[in-house]
C-alpha cells in the first residue's frame, strides 16, 4: 500500500480540534492500514515526529430513509500524537 493511501481525510470536529492544543491530530484512514504504516505515511507526508498512534473502528450506524433502512459502512480512524512543538499545519491550529 502506497503512503498516499493509508491516509483518507483529516477530521475536523469541535473534540478534535481542542484535541490539537494537546499536538493530537485525527485521520480517517484505510481499513487496511496498521500502526506502523500510519506513523511512516504520517511522518513523510507532514514532516513531523510521531510519538504515538492510536486506531478506532467506528461501527457504522442504521440509517433510515422513508421505509427502508440500511446501515452505514463501519470505518477507521487513527489519532496520531506529534512530538511537542511540531504541528501540522493542514489543521489550521
Amino acid at each position: 500500500m502506497h503512503i498516499y493511501e493509508v491516509l483518507r481525510r483529516p477530521i475536523i470536529t469541535e473534540k478534535n480540534t481542542a484535541l490539537n492544543g494537546l499536538n493530537k491530530y485525527t485521520f480517517e484512514i484505510d481499513r487496511r492500514a496498521n500502526k506502523p504504516l500510519i506513523r511512516q505515511a504520517v511522518e513523510q507526508i507532514f514532516k513531523v515526529d510521531v510519538t504515538s498512534v492510536n486506531v478506532v473502528t467506528v461501527p457504522g450506524k442504521m440509517r433510515r430513509v422513508g421505509r427502508s433502512r440500511g446501515m452505514t459502512s463501519p470505518w477507521r480512524k487513527a489519532i496520531v500524537t506529534v512530538k511537542a512543538g511540531q504541528r501540522i499545519e493542514l489543521f489550521g491550529s
